[in-house]
């Protein structure tokens, strides 16, 4: 399984990305910058998005990629709730198009909407995907993502702290997850149910307890603004629980 970070920030600039991932070139994971940061070609070769939950900055590539890929029909899952707000808020037919309806300017749909059920294992182009409800407003989930071949990883989506009923949940080799803002906006992270590092720390040690170890561990989501100090604080965490914590970049890679 190979996870391809093409966004992995909160607010975008010229040097930083919307949070998407493209596992294995076919499963796109959230779709914050979906297409700016693929070509023609390589959009094409996707076959399913996964959408975390409804926030603009992780649905916003939705409607350019139906319209760059208006020959055939992508399916958008995600809960009821998410596909709700992408369809009455997006895609719309007054800010977007109705990518979903063959009334739309298309003449076609290119937009399938397929929900999730929180805690169902269902096949999506041959990965076996589990979405986990996590602390996150509007119904937030992250997902469980099990390749043909037994790699399975576990992205948290945006999330607050409380995630001992999703540890509980998965068993994953390498968890990706969010820490937004430093430790001395914690009050901030804890309002808008978002991770600083020390609330992480506090997640991994959960962690560790409930399965007795660490697997790989993968942090994005981080606020350009604060990054040079939210990437210390992450690394005495890491130095702490004697890991090491990744921390990637727009266009890095991970194998698993």
């Amino acid at each position: 399984m190979i996870v391809k970070f093409l966004g992995t920030h909160n607010a975008e600039s010229k040097n930083t990305r919307l949070v998407s991932l493209l596992i294995d070139g076919v499963l796109a994971v959230d779709a914050g910058s979906l297409v700016s940061e693929l070509t023609f070609p390589e959009q094409r070769k996707i076959k399913a998005i996964l959408l975390s939950h409804g926030h603009y900055d992780h649905i916003r590539a939705v409607p350019a990629f139906a319209f760059n890929n208006s020959d055939r029909t992508t399916n958008v899952i995600a809960t009821p709730r998410t596909l709700e707000i992408l369809s009455s808020h997006l895609i719309d037919g007054v800010v977007y198009p109705e990518f979903t309806s063959q009334a739309s300017f298309l003449g076609k749909a290119t937009i399938k909407l397929v929900p999730l059920r929180p805690l169902k294992r269902q096949n999506i182009e041959g990965y076996q995907v589990m979405a986990v409800p996590v602390p996150h407003p509007l119904d937030g989930v992250g997902f469980e993502i099990t390749s043909g071949d037994g790699k399975t990883l576990f992205y948290t989506g945006d999330t607050g702290p409380g995630l001992s009923s999703v540890w509980g949940s998965v068993s994953p080799q390498l968890v990706i997850a969010e820490v937004t803002w430093p430790n001395r906006l914690a009050n901030v992270a804890r309002e808008a149910a978002h991770l600083c590092p020390e609330m992480f720390k506090q997640e991994l040690l959960e962690l560790r307890r409930m399965k007795g170890s660490l697997p790989r561990i993968t942090v994005i989501h981080l606020s350009p603004r604060h990054e040079t100090e939210t990437v210390r604080e992450i690394k005495e965490v890491a130095d702490f629980l004697g890991i090491s914590i990744h921390i990637p970049h727009e266009g890095d890679e991970v194998v698993l």
